[in-house]
């Protein structure tokens, strides 16, 4: 995914969309670009390959008293890293710029026709195909307009996209269109901000408008704001919304990294997740989602969680939990594969989309994959009024935060919190869960910000010491059973993705049946051991082990010693139900990945080739 940023009011644009970028660096940082309206001249354009501070140091020639102007950040799909592919794109006669998130698929085509009519072109992307074809449209209907032409171009196009336009003979004026990567329109006094997200505009208003998908607005300081189809140019009423977004939730708030802040964010993220659900004195968990649809939830044949990375993980544990507390037989699916395997749907499923964002593409092809056939929908998302949020049939949203760092922490743990709230309330619903056991369960769960406060002030600086140990490693085993296999998962991914050490997870017991060939002095194994479920299993796993001269780091229930007396390391945690051990575990396992990736001077917050939410294919 890639970020935008557009302005037009009274201020200096320059300083608004620089200062927006680097709020969504984190979608994108390949390169960044930057192109400036200014009166009476033609378009001032600065871009390069790098981050966004690079940007800034390739533009100190630009008119910085612009008031109208767009930027990017990129994330490489079509053309390597370069200054030529950074965004934003101009058009052959100079006068239309584009700046574009997602992908143009018959892009190629459209570029063999344009290439026959003498268009030329300067870089390898699929932009600069739609922003020549804007423009083509315009010489060969010498009776349409701006607008007109960019609705007409998209209609020709096939893909995903969010786009920002600006045209040399219409100053001041901005035309935006999204289908299947979100944009969201900030409404000031005598000015407008354009961004993929409201956190660039976040502190000079607090309205927006979520673009719909399949829609395109004229955005200008002497008509507001218009909105129209871009299949048939009907106009749509815009619903206004509230931002609840504050400043200081996407400040870094003295944390060296946003990913730092947000582990420790975790303690409040899970209570605001449970706020108002789950009522232990009540004895009753309250979800509108479930409560509206128990029957059909209660009554499906199956239900089949759909999800991509840390979200896929979140499911297989939300698979543990709803077969065991509701007895309804679940299957997890990767999205990606879920909607091009000709899946069988019937209306008597029930299929959950996990997604931190809400706007995975993967996902959301799934979902109306689902939605086609006649499955009920249900999501699990952060991001309000995101896209999956407007799809599904019910949901809950997970109110964590915005998360900022690109390898996802807290996000995790609110998704666990949720699946266990639907997973105990339809259990209780159903009747496979006494009021006793019930009760036990939702008493542990309340008691979860807590403990895993106690874990991130008990092991935050012993976690560190243990890091040092292994920024040399090239490869890492986490071994976990039950619960706890996906947890291995899950570890691993993270280790992977900012410390770009080769990690895999495993179910422990498949440990003799291929990864034991790799054990020796020089490969870490992260047992995860906690007391309840398959301990005994666990412990013959790291006896095994340590056969082998393996060097194993044992995350434990406090006061363990069998497991303990035999670890290279140890790592302590508070005892709870073996259900909600994952979200618990996931602690220590996030800041030891963290503390490696540091050591190894790695960028933790933006790691090399990913981008935080996955909005294309």
């Amino acid at each position: 995914m890639c970020g935008i940023v557009g302005y037009t009011g009274f201020q200096d644009a320059y300083n608004i969309v620089i200062n927006g970028l680097r709020r969504l660096e984190y979608r994108g940082y390949d390169s960044a670009g930057i192109v400036l309206d200014t009166p009476g001249g033609s378009f001032q354009v600065a871009k390069t390959k790098g981050k966004v501070d690079d940007l800034v140091q390739v533009s100190t020639e630009l008119d910085k008293t612009a008031h109208v102007g767009m930027g990017h950040t990129r994330w490489a799909t079509h053309g390597v890293p370069s200054d030529r592919n950074s965004h934003p794109h101009i058009s052959n006669s100079g006068k239309i710029a584009l700046v574009h998130n997602g992908i143009i698929e018959n892009y190629d085509t459209i570029k063999t026709m344009l290439l026959e009519k003498g268009y030329s072109f300067q870089s390898e992307t699929d932009t600069e195909v739609l922003v020549n074809l804007i423009e083509y449209f315009m010489e060969i209907n010498r009776d349409f307009d701006f607008p007109t032409a960019v609705r007409f171009a998209l209609n020709e196009v096939y893909g995903a996209y969010a786009i920002t336009v600006m045209h040399d003979d219409y100053p001041g004026l901005l035309v935006v269109a999204r289908l299947g990567s979100p944009l969201a329109i900030g409404l000031g006094t005598k000015e407008y901000f354009i961004a993929s997200d409201a956190s660039p505009f976040v502190e000079f208003t607090k309205e927006a408008i979520y673009l719909e998908e399949g829609h395109m607005a004229t955005i200008s300081l002497e008509k507001g704001v218009e909105i129209r189809t871009i299949v048939d140019n009907s106009v749509i009423i815009p619903e206004v919304q509230q931002l609840k977004l504050s400043l200081e939730q996407i400040e870094k708030g003295g944390y060296e990294h946003f990913m730092l802040k947000e582990i420790f964010e975790q303690p409040k993220s899970i209570l605001d997740t449970m706020r108002g659900r789950l009522l232990v004195e009540e004895g009753i968990i309250k979800m509108a989602g479930i409560w509206d649809h128990q029957e059909r939830l209660t009554n499906a044949s199956r239900i089949i969680i759909i999800a991509c990375g840390t979200s896929w993980h979140a499911g297989l544990i939300g698979e543990y939990l709803i077969e065991e507390f509701a007895r309804i037989p679940v299957e997890v699916e990767y999205a990606s594969e879920f909607r091009y395997r000709n899946p069988i749907l019937s209306e008597k499923d029930v299929v959950i989309a996990i997604s931190q964002s809400g706007e995975t593409a993967d996902t959301m092809a799934a979902l109306k994959l689902a939605k086609e056939r006649g499955a009920f929908i249900y999501g699990i998302c952060n991001v309000v009024d995101s896209s999956i949020a407007r799809i599904t049939d019910a949901g809950s949203y997970t109110h964590a935060g915005p998360e900022i760092g690109v390898a996802s922490t807290k996000a995790f743990t609110a998704q666990l919190t949720i699946l266990s709230l639907i997973a105990l309330k339809l259990g209780k619903h159903n009747g496979h869960l006494s009021n006793q056991e019930f009760m036990k369960l939702i008493t542990e769960l309340d008691q979860l910000p807590n403990k895993v406060q106690e874990v991130l002030d008990s092991t935050n600086e012993h976690v560190k010491e243990i890091a040092k140990n292994y920024i040399d490693a090239t490869n890492f085993l986490y071994l976990g059973r039950g619960y706890n296999y996906p947890s291995a998962l899950e570890g691993a991914l993270k280790l992977k993705e900012i410390s770009y050490i080769h990690a895999e997870g495993y179910p422990a017991a498949e440990m003799k049946h291929g990864p034991i060939a790799l054990i020796d002095e020089n490969m870490p194994i992260v047992i995860i051991a906690p007391k309840r479920g398959h301990y005994d299993k666990i412990v013959s796993n790291v006896q095994e082990i340590k056969a082998r001269k393996g060097q194993v780091i044992a995350v434990v229930n406090d006061g363990d010693e069998q497991v303990a007396s035999m670890a290279d390391h140890v790592i302590e945690i508070p005892d709870t139900s073996e259900c909600f051990s994952p979200i618990i575990a996931a602690v220590p396992l996030q800041l030891l990945s963290y503390y490696i990736a540091v050591y190894r001077g790695a960028n933790v917050d933006q790691p090399r080739n990913l981008a935080k939410s996955v909005t294309v294919e």
